[in-house]
């Protein structure tokens, strides 16, 4: 009986021993005097890979600025997700240009798309740029595939001639800077 009583708290001893050692060594515990006085740990991980430069702007189209579109024309503009959708119905009314996109890659719901669109002068010359962003609601959840529902593959949109070129621009380009889908 004594036996199994050493036995017993030497494996609590060594239970708690193991639970302090995790805890003190644990990254997620800030260590003693690690910030300046004043100054909030910060609430996420910071992560980098080697080689690997952070976004520091928006995401752009080269394309945009070797298109000359001809007065009261709309075309697409090449970017890097050509191959995964296709835009359809591309209008521009000297105020706005609009059209869709629709996926072809797969059968999915969009998550992330964005549609980037230049503006150009009667001279063919790029004069401004402006964006559609879509985002997909994640607090709606998931829908569930084998009741029945169709993925969103389509999404419409439309983009506003900024107002510093309103007037000058007489023709416009489309692309997709973003596309992300399940």
């Amino acid at each position: 009986m004594r036996t199994n009583h050493i036995a017993l708290t030497a494996a609590a001893l060594a239970l708690a021993g193991l639970f302090a050692a995790g805890w003190a060594l644990s990254p997620l515990r800030a260590p003693q005097n690690s910030h300046k006085a004043g100054t909030a740990e910060p609430a996420v991980a910071r992560t980098s890979f080697p080689g690997l430069v952070a976004a520091s702007a928006e995401p752009r189209l080269a394309s945009l600025g070797r298109l000359t579109p001809a007065k009261g024309q709309v075309v697409q503009a090449p970017g890097p997700f050509d191959e995964r959708f296709s835009m359809r119905d591309l209008t521009f009314n000297g105020s706005s240009v609009s059209g869709s996109a629709t996926i072809t890659s797969d059968v999915s719901d969009i998550l992330e798309l964005e549609a980037l669109a230049g503006f150009y002068d009667a001279d063919g010359h790029l004069v401004g740029t402006a964006r559609f962003t879509y985002h997909h609601d994640e607090s709606a959840g998931h829908p569930d595939l084998s009741a029945g529902h169709t993925p969103n593959e389509l999404e419409k949109f439309s983009i506003a001639v900024p107002a510093n070129v309103r007037g000058d621009a007489v023709a416009a380009a489309v692309g997709v800077s973003v596309l992300v889908n399940e």
